[in-house]
């Protein structure tokens, strides 16, 4: 099969749509189940490719979330800690720790799950029974992977009462080096972004520290690599094998570092013992009780703590989580890794990222003001790589 009719393209009115290989090969990808549209392929086809550059790169199994071809999160298949699965909704999953991928995926999917509702999956290798029960549970529009076990695809089949998107990748598929689009009626040409993100990269410390952990090292490589697959301008902030925070497609890269900084510090914060300890009403499900946690570490908890609203959300009303008292958790916090697509023009994002506990930094370098962003890295006792790379998606 070269080509694959599309129900429309990014929206109804867009038709004929189709995907297909221009040069009369078959397409690389199965189509298992389902009926996959245009923004569900543009996520199926930037999603594995992300997944399967951090494998490569880490030799860890990974996964991703994403949403508006752009990714929520991405990780590899470390073990959570038991506060990271109760606050990712996963503390009831049996055989979890003894699947990495189902850890990669939980991961992903738990970092910023209100962008994650509806969201596109990607896993590095076989979808196992474990990750698909995970899948199962939760709103998705599809899943692209290598392959999926049989138990794994029974369960996936279920879903959206047997319409649930699953798609099979050829791993082997290697695209054309010249890739093309059009834009208004006109053809664009690049070379494809071949370029290889691993340890390597990081080698040009120009920061006072140079002491750069291993496992400090993959974070790294995994913000980078999340960044390749990201609208520009952005920002990654990653912690323990995963991206923590993305701040995607915003004009100013401050904005980036902010939205970034502020999805970490919710990460954070959800793993806090005030917010694991939340006892909600009989009835709430996931979805609303993910709604209920933001609403709460925000600065309008009352929506949720009101005396008129708070019976509908929790079994027990909740103390309030005070500015002060969030404020002092998040000092605590040190060691984040944090990727830029392109380099910081001002000390401003240094400083940011100094709040939110970043401690590793890693971006292209090149700014006029490179010295003021060393100074400012150096102040915060920082270790910072200049990659020489920009890494913007478009």
């Amino acid at each position: 099969m070269n080509e694959f009719q599309l129900k429309y393209g990014c929206n109804p009115n867009q038709k004929p749509a189709r995907i297909f290989m221009a040069d009369g090969s078959d397409l690389p990808v199965e189509i298992l189940n389902g009926r996959p549209g245009y923004i569900n392929f543009l996520d199926a086809f930037n999603s594995w490719q992300l997944v399967k550059e951090i494998k490569e790169a880490t030799g860890m199994c990974a996964a991703t979330s994403f949403k508006h071809v752009s990714p929520t999160s991405a990780a590899v298949g470390k073990p959570l800690s038991e506060a990271l699965k109760k606050s990712c909704f996963v503390d009831d999953i049996e055989g979890l720790d003894d699947s990495p991928l189902a850890c990669a995926y939980a991961r992903a999917r738990g970092t910023d799950r209100m962008s994650s509702f509806g969201d596109w999956i990607a896993l590095s290798d076989e979808c196992d029974e474990v990750t698909a029960k995970i899948i199962a549970r939760e709103v998705s529009d599809g899943i692209i992977a290598p392959a999926y076990s049989p138990k794994a695809l029974e369960i996936l089949k279920t879903k959206r009462k047997g319409g649930y998107n699953i798609v099979r990748i050829d791993p082997s598929y290697v695209p054309a080096e010249i890739e093309r689009k059009q834009v208004f009626g006109i053809t664009f040409e690049q070379g494809r972004n071949n370029f290889k993100i691993d340890r390597a990269l990081l080698s040009n410390i120009v920061t006072k520290n140079k002491e750069l952990p291993e496992d400090k090292s993959i974070d790294l490589i995994i913000s980078l690599i999340t960044l390749k697959y990201t609208q520009s301008n952005s920002v990654c902030f990653a912690a323990d094998g995963q991206a923590i925070g993305v701040g995607a497609g915003q004009q100013s890269r401050i904005h980036c570092t902010r939205l970034a900084a502020q999805k970490a510090d919710l990460w954070h914060l959800r793993q806090h013992e005030k917010v694991l300890s939340l006892q909600f009403a009989e009835g709430v499900g996931r979805p609303e009780k993910n709604n209920i946690i933001d609403l709460y570490l925000s600065d309008s908890p009352e929506e949720v703590l009101g005396e008129d609203v708070w019976r509908k959300n929790f079994a027990v009303r909740p103390e309030p989580f005070t500015r002060e008292e969030k404020a002092a958790y998040l000092a605590t916090i040190k060691g984040v890794s944090l990727g830029s697509d392109a380099f910081f023009p001002f000390s401003d994002n240094i400083e940011r990222a100094a709040a939110s506990g970043v401690t590793y930094v890693a971006e292209p370098g090149g700014s006029v003001r490179d010295d003021l962003v060393i100074e400012a890295a150096d102040n915060h006792g920082m270790v910072m790589a200049f990659t020489g790379m920009r890494l913007f998606h478009h």
